[in-house]
């Protein structure tokens, strides 16, 4: 079964999949609510979550990232403390650090190492949820950590790797980002069985259609608008470095990077008690 969440804030989609008979759940991409404005946290999106898994009487036994998110905060720390669960990312994780701890600066205790999330995926490696059997895929290019979960060779969790067919893929441009990476992890998803359903993490209604998150291998082979089997590799890069080059950076990559590679965690305390977030000037 799966329940899926959307926040509007930062169109993002959470995807709670669950055993019905064993009563366990994962929860994937979660959402911490951050107002930019005021430095100001809370947990009306992760609570909706919360109130689901408990009143459904489920176990949470993994909370999943499918990357670093750039464009919203993880809520991983928040729902394992109400829930319980691992919280789980690819094994990339730790070229991701290796990038931003310097980017911020981070303390000298922080380790770039993937040791802040309790399970660190390899490729084509194997879990459970319930009776339910999970493939991780690693699908980089949007970012080197990204992954994608599989389950049951049926339903497959994306991350950004694609868009709804009419919107195509995701950017490439940040540290880390290669086009040709992303159109062969592409490939490799769109290798899957054509009735292979995919979710998304996020949707932006382009042209003013209704929000979706649900698409499929078939369709996306056919109609993705900068995928699609008829799309040879150079063309792909070509489209994708030229598009990247005039896209303004997301509202709340600042915040959403040093707090995602933290796995949600917020930076640590300073000598005052308080907790800072960085901007780093004429970085990015």
């Amino acid at each position: 079964q799966i329940k899926t969440f959307f926040d509007q804030q930062t169109f993002t989609y959470t995807h709670v999949i669950y055993d019905s008979k064993a009563k366990e759940a994962a929860i994937i991409d979660s959402v911490l609510d951050y107002d930019p404005k005021s430095g100001r946290t809370n947990t009306v999106a992760a609570d909706q979550v919360v109130d689901f898994i408990q009143k459904s009487d489920l176990a949470v036994k993994w909370i999943l990232e499918t990357h670093v998110h750039a464009d919203h905060l993880s809520a991983a720390p928040y729902l394992k403390d109400k829930l319980g669960g691992q919280i789980g990312i690819g094994s990339k994780i730790n070229v991701v650090q290796g990038v931003f701890k310097d980017v911020f600066n981070a303390e000298s205790g922080f380790k770039s190492d993937g040791s802040q999330f309790d399970k660190v995926f390899d490729d084509e490696e194997t879990f459970k949820i319930g009776e339910l059997n999970v493939k991780v895929l690693h699908t980089p290019g949007h970012t080197p950590a990204c992954v994608s979960y599989i389950v049951e060779n049926e339903h497959a969790f994306i991350g950004d790797t694609l868009f709804m067919p009419d919107a195509g893929t995701a950017r490439c441009d940040f540290p880390g980002g290669d086009a040709t990476v992303l159109f062969q992890s592409v490939k490799r998803l769109l290798s899957l069985e054509e009735s292979t359903k995919l979710y998304m993490c996020h949707d932006y209604g382009p042209n003013g259609r209704d929000y979706k998150y649900i698409t499929t291998v078939k369709e996306q082979r056919e109609q993705n608008i900068h995928v699609k089997d008829s799309i040879a590799l150079d063309d792909f890069v070509q489209m994708r470095t030229e598009r990247d080059a005039t896209l303004d950076m997301p509202v709340l990559i600042l915040p959403s990077v040093q707090v995602n590679m933290r796995a949600g965690q917020l930076p640590p305390a300073e000598g005052n008690g308080k907790q800072y977030l960085k901007i780093p000037l004429n970085v990015l």
